[in-house]
């Protein structure tokens, strides 16, 4: 029988045609002018794949390891927040879809469901994405609760000081705090409570984990070097896709300089706008362990829960096993710099 969804394309359009404008502007729209969402996918478009023939690709390898975790594919499901928008039983659904293929899932410290909810509902590895947002007390509990509940590791999210003006949503009145009503979890006492961040509290938290500790939102060598010293085990290289502050860089364009900086004293995640399995291949061979997507998954939820999230994942990964054998590669995990090369079409 025919799969219902055949390309990525079909799935975003299902999306669409299913949402309501509220919810589809949240989803898709980005800070402001959206320049830092558009450079996202420009940025990818300019680098070409250099392609290498005959050479035997009857056997493709796309699994890889991270943090010691062997996983399927060197992608994962971004945090995402407001999921219940998007299918009434939102992160829930998500973990869900992940599950058949056992990929990586981040899980959103605005989540609509318990952090143990999420745990038993998932077959796969989760990694928990924080948002600091009460004092070390209410941190320190709800840290507590993430390790008993297995998750590998914590991802503070440090490029949202405040909160960005998201124009798409203003100009439709629509406020995406409504999903705080309708799902079932406690939320954050104090959202404002990151303004005040700084390196010191990054220490703390590093000082009360027991599982590796990572930072999401790092964008420059000078902050990528700032967290290796810390201590942080993943430096994540996000833009919030595009979501936070307006005009800055692309993050494949900000990767280079990153993995230099790290040394490779750290795992590095990436995202910001990949879409199709050659944008992973870019972002591997210039130096990120794992790809962050969040739109696309997002998409498979609101057009088919968690079926359409798993949809999602195999289509990833027959695009990423089609041009890695169509670019002469065989593994993910010997993806190098010289096979991306920066074009002007």
């Amino acid at each position: 029988m025919p799969h219902r969804f055949m390309t990525l394309r079909e799935i975003r359009r299902a999306a669409k045609t299913m949402l309501p404008p509220g919810p589809w502007a949240f989803g898709a729209g980005g800070a402001e002018t959206e320049t830092t969402r558009r450079r996202n996918r420009r940025a990818l478009k300019r680098l070409a794949i250099r392609q290498r023939v005959l050479r035997d690709v009857r056997h493709i390898d796309i699994s890889t390891t991270f943090l010691g975790l062997e996983l399927p594919t060197p992608f994962a499901i971004a945090p995402m927040g407001g999921l219940v928008l998007f299918h009434p039983e939102g992160d829930l659904e998500m973990v869900r879809g992940a599950s058949p293929s056992r990929n990586l899932a981040f899980v959103s410290g605005v989540t609509g469901w318990s952090v143990e909810d999420l745990a038993q509902a998932a077959r796969g590895p989760l990694i928990y994405q924080l948002y600091w947002s009460g004092p070390r007390s209410w941190c320190q509990d709800l840290l507590a609760r993430v390790e008993a509940s297995g998750y590998h590791a914590v991802c503070l999210t440090v490029d949202v000081q405040t909160y960005s003006r998201r124009e798409r949503d203003v100009e439709l009145r629509f406020d995406p705090q409504r999903a705080r009503a309708i799902a079932p979890n406690e939320q954050p006492p104090e959202f404002d409570y990151q303004t005040r961040l700084t390196w010191d509290d990054v220490a703390w938290l590093k000082s009360i984990l027991s599982v590796p500790l990572g930072l999401k939102g790092i964008l420059t060598p000078e902050d990528a070097r700032l967290a290796v010293e810390v201590g942080a085990e993943i430096i994540w290289v996000s833009n919030h896709g595009g979501r936070q502050l307006d005009s800055t860089l692309a993050t494949i364009d900000a990767l280079p300089d990153i993995v230099a900086a790290v040394e490779g004293k750290a795992q590095i995640v990436i995202d910001g706008g990949f879409r199709r399995g050659t944008d992973i291949i870019k972002a591997l061979a210039l130096g990120a362990n794992l790809v962050a997507m969040g739109r696309p998954m997002l998409w498979g939820l609101a057009a088919d829960g968690a079926a359409g999230v798993h949809r999602t994942i195999e289509l990833f990964r027959d695009e990423l096993e089609t041009n890695l054998a169509l670019c002469g590669q065989t593994s993910v995990r010997r993806l190098e710099p010289n096979l991306v090369r920066p074009v002007e079409y």
